[in-house]
């Protein structure tokens, strides 16, 4: 099978890695792609928001698969225009996606499809903005209702703050905290049967201790030795069924990747959000525990074949993701600074530890920084301990000017 992976992130390369061990897979490309991609797969520039142009590579590559990672493609109908060329992909349509690019339409659809999830208010004024805030009180959960590259979510005590992100917003949802740890959970569908993964949790702040800005991920772990056992069927028989199967309902069948940001409160599981493809950083730990080949999965989904698909396999290792970012990051990050020590942990740390590449470029014979999330550290252990050592023994193998990252990934889990 020849594949073509739309996207240039950490999510892709681990997308990719995963892809380019899977025998079934006998070319791989990726479009655009960074310098880390180019080490297991083909690149080609392309506009990946652009799907005419997506179409027209993936048939001149004659792709028989095409997996678009990222939520913008996906909601600017890329994958729509690849089926209409013909070739299977990966990923909802443009309206399907409108689950991740409108937290408005969400919050109608769980409600169609009775999926429990916080209280909320859509707002477009200032006097809506006030009322919600004031009928909630703190914290205050505020949400862009369009796409913000995971930043576009304020979760504060300060009114002041709270306001002013509603009002920089054209539309914003306004809801109720959620009380509880989060979990993530990743679900394969193809508009009728779904799919479930592994849980993964990731860590949203920029600083040790979950504080500081809101951040697209600073790093996650799998599994979750604290979560009830029965959460995975517990969220698809509450949750992924009824959404997939009420998307179906009203004419727009959702195939791809179904994401549920979950809050486990003192008053049950409660969707804090839909995403429409593979969260990124969970997707590095998730997929670093698949043992069944990708290509096939993938495949099955885009065909509607899901049902014939075998049970997937799991190892029984954990996993842990230690995002390094760049200077200033999530405010503008600083890019162009040498990336060194890759050759190291390729050297002294693998298998069990490795590399994804999230923003680089290569620049003559030096791979540089070239976004705000730069490298996801990825590594594997017997349990949660072991693999946080492995990943953080890698984490110290690596230099970048005046790059940060958290210490304190998947800690607490590894010492309950």
């Amino acid at each position: 099978m020849k594949v073509l992976v739309i996207g240039g992130g950490a999510r892709e390369h681990a997308l990719c890695r995963s892809l380019s061990l899977d025998p079934d897979v006998t070319a791989l490309h990726c479009a655009p792609g960074n310098a880390g991609i180019a080490e297991v797969a083909e690149l080609h520039p392309v506009d990946q928001l652009d799907g005419e142009a997506v179409a027209r590579l993936a048939t001149e590559l004659g792709a028989e698969l095409v997996v678009v990672g990222p939520e913008a493609p996906l909601v600017a109908g890329v994958a729509d225009a690849v089926r209409a060329v013909g070739i299977p992909v990966f990923g909802p349509s443009g309206e399907a996606a409108q689950l991740e690019g409108s937290k408005a339409f969400a919050k109608d659809v769980m409600a169609g499809a009775g999926v429990p999830t916080a209280r909320s208010y859509v707002c477009t004024t200032p006097e809506e903005i006030d009322e919600a805030l004031d009928a909630f009180g703190a914290p205050y959960v505020v949400k862009d209702d369009g796409l913000a590259a995971g930043k576009g979510v304020v979760v504060t005590d300060d009114l002041a703050q709270a306001r002013a992100h509603a009002l920089s917003c054209d539309r914003v949802v306004i809801e109720e905290y959620l009380d509880g740890p989060e979990v993530s959970l990743f679900a394969i569908t193809d508009g009728t049967t779904v799919l479930p993964l592994r849980p993964a949790q990731d860590f949203k702040r920029a600083l040790d201790g979950d504080e500081g800005p809101n951040t697209g991920g600073m790093g996650a772990y799998s599994p979750l030795p604290w979560a009830d056992p029965k959460l995975v069927d517990e969220v698809l028989a509450t949750v992924l069924q009824p959404t997939v199967d009420e998307l179906r309902r009203r004419g727009t069948p959702f195939s791809g990747l179904l994401y549920a940001g979950l809050a486990i409160t003192t008053r049950g599981v409660r969707v804090i959000e839909f995403n429409a493809r593979f969260g990124d950083p969970e997707t590095q730990v998730v997929l670093a525990r698949l043992k069944t080949p990708l290509a096939g999965v993938l495949l099955n989904s885009a065909n509607g074949t899901l049902d014939d698909q075998a049970p997937l396999s799991w190892s029984d290792e954990a996993a842990v993701t230690v995002v390094i970012a760049s200077h200033n990051y999530p405010d503008t990050p600083r890019t162009g600074d040498p990336i060194e020590g890759l050759d190291e942990v390729a050297e002294k740390d693998a298998p069990h530890a490795y590399v994804l590449h999230a923003g680089t470029r290569r620049d003559g014979d030096a791979i540089v920084s070239a976004g705000g999330r730069v490298l996801s550290v990825t590594a594997t252990g017997t349990d949660l301990e072991q693999a946080r050592e492995r990943a953080y023994a890698a984490v110290g193998r690596i230099r970048l000017d005046g790059s940060q990252h958290r210490t304190d990934i998947a800690r607490k889990a590894a010492e309950a």
